[in-house]
């Protein structure tokens, strides 16, 4: 067997890759844009370019049958630069959709949306059946992909799922200029014992997923032997308030001397502190994981 990881440099992708590299029976290429740590094994193929290039994409893919598509222009920076945005999140996507159509077809493919294609406001709770209507360029972009890879794999031309995770947690040193990044900054404050102020409320309430379980359910949806007709779905996650998360991070660290303040700005507070409770069926059904508790959430994410 042989799994192709694009965007293998970046958080999910190179815990992907590295749980791969693990397994004996798997031959694995890997493609960033820029050069990136890699497992090192006579088995682990590293390449670096862009996947919109047709010579890259047919040297990283050559013989896969399991591809996983990390790649993108994530939420902020979609925003800020929307030409960019298409190239990669769009054109590039979808070019590379239509490479695999015709170079292999029938390849299973595993797609990573986001949440962000769900419409305002979230009814409580949010299910596999809640409307879909995202306002940010970053879900709209994603959203085309889903109907795209969705309607591939109803005609046959690829073995395509589009999975949504949440917020994934806890990169250590997660990029400043992101507005999720004070997220992943909590955990490392608390283990370190550095204070914090959150520009949310502790009531305020979002979804995460440590980066170890998400990572497993990339690689579980590559591995199943029957998707079903659902090819896009929200993957499991924990509806927590900021207070719980902290909480369960004291008990992780009963001997950290991190404060932890909370000054809430209502636009983060709106993009990030007003998700309802999550119910993620067709993911259940499939045997997708869940962090159980925030004591677990935490565990894994630090790990």
């Amino acid at each position: 067997m042989k799994v192709a990881v694009i965007g293998a440099g970046g958080f999910v992708g190179s815990r992907v890759a590295g749980i791969l590299a693990g397994d004996p029976a798997i031959e694995l290429s890997l493609l960033d844009r820029l050069a990136f740590p890699h497992p090192e094994s006579p088995r682990v193929k590293a390449v670096v370019g862009d996947f919109a290039d047709p010579a890259v994409r047919q040297k990283a893919l050559d013989g896969a049958n399991k591809v996983i598509l990390l790649a993108a222009i994530l939420g902020g920076a979609a925003e800020a630069d929307y030409a960019l945005a298409r190239r990669v999140n769009v054109d590039a996507t979808l070019g590379l959709f239509e490479f695999l159509r015709e170079r292999a077809p029938g390849t299973r493919l595993v797609f990573a949306s986001t949440i962000a294609v769900y419409s305002e406001p979230l009814p409580d709770p949010v299910t596999d059946a809640t409307a879909l209507g995202p306002t940010m360029v970053y879900g709209a972009q994603k959203l085309m992909m889903e109907v795209a890879l969705s309607n591939f794999a109803v005609r046959g031309w690829l073995d395509g799922v589009s999975l949504r995770p949440s917020g994934v947690m806890s990169r250590d040193g997660a990029d400043a200029a992101l507005k999720t990044a004070f997220m992943s900054r909590l955990f490392w404050c608390v283990k370190r014992g550095e204070n914090i102020v959150l520009p949310i409320a502790p009531e305020s309430r979002t979804w995460l997923t440590s980066i170890e379980t998400v990572a497993r359910n990339f690689i579980h949806a590559a591995m199943l032997p029957e998707i079903g007709p659902d090819r896009a779905f929200t993957l499991p996650a924990l509806s927590l308030t900021f207070a719980e998360l902290v909480a369960a991070l004291k008990r992780r660290f009963p001997n950290s001397s991190s404060r932890v303040a909370f000054a809430p700005e209502p636009e983060i507070v709106a993009l990030f502190g007003r998700y309802p409770h999550l119910e993620t069926a067709t993911a259940d059904r499939l045997g997708f994981l869940r962090d159980e508790t925030a004591d677990v959430l935490v565990e894994r994410a630090l790990s």
